[in-house]
């Protein structure tokens, strides 16, 4: 599969030629959705936690006798009935966190990569150089581009200039080849990749 290649003003500067075999099947299905799951999950801090009744602050004592008041009967303040008392099946501290092995992790990244090239989603860029690190600059080069929706900025390394233009850009993220994963691949609308940042991916995804 070939790609056009842009350069900054948007207009073609040649072709790129895909060198990691594509999924064209319905193989990895699975693993994409395995994989997001276990990401979504394992960004769960699981802190939540309300109290029983034994967890409850107070005293032990009976509120009052249990006949001859005319009341329901009552045995303890930390009822779960009574304001203030415990909470029935209430939430815990827990581990959200799933486990994902990484033949499973690569063939979803392999397969969300594929259906992103066979769908026109993912733009070349031969390299990104701005006059200065604002977002005015990165936002025209967007426009040039064609870009109009959420985006994801994919660099060969973290470069400090390029980030701080895009941070503020509405609708724009970044990250590394060597970071991105299935779930920031599947997010955004579009795939904006430097060709260096490309080239690196494909190493990860050509299978060994």
């Amino acid at each position: 599969m070939k790609i056009v290649i842009k350069n900054t003003q948007g207009a073609d500067a040649g072709e790129y030629e895909v060198k990691f075999p594509l999924i064209t099947d319905g193989k990895g299905t699975q693993a994409v959705h395995d994989t997001v799951v276990a990401h979504l999950a394992n960004r769960r801090s699981g802190t939540a936690c309300t109290k029983t009744m034994g967890d409850v602050n107070g005293t032990g004592k009976k509120p009052w006798r249990q006949k001859g008041t005319g009341r329901a009967r009552a045995g303890s303040f930390a009822s779960p009935l009574w304001r203030g008392g415990g909470v029935v099946f209430g939430p815990k501290p827990r581990d959200f966190s799933k486990k994902v092995n990484d033949k499973t992790r690569a063939l979803a990244l392999r397969k969300a990569i594929s259906e992103r090239l066979k769908a026109g989603e993912v733009v070349i860029v031969d390299s990104i150089r701005l006059a200065a690190p604002k977002s005015r600059e990165f936002a025209a080069l967007l426009q040039k581009l064609g870009i109009t929706d959420t985006v994801l900025l994919v660099t060969d390394t973290h470069d400090e200039a390029l980030y701080r233009a895009s941070r503020n850009v509405v609708g724009v993220e970044s990250t590394t080849s060597s970071m991105l994963n299935t779930y920031l691949a599947l997010k955004p609308s579009r795939l904006l990749f430097t060709r260096a940042a490309f080239e690196h991916l494909e190493k990860r995804l050509n299978p060994e």
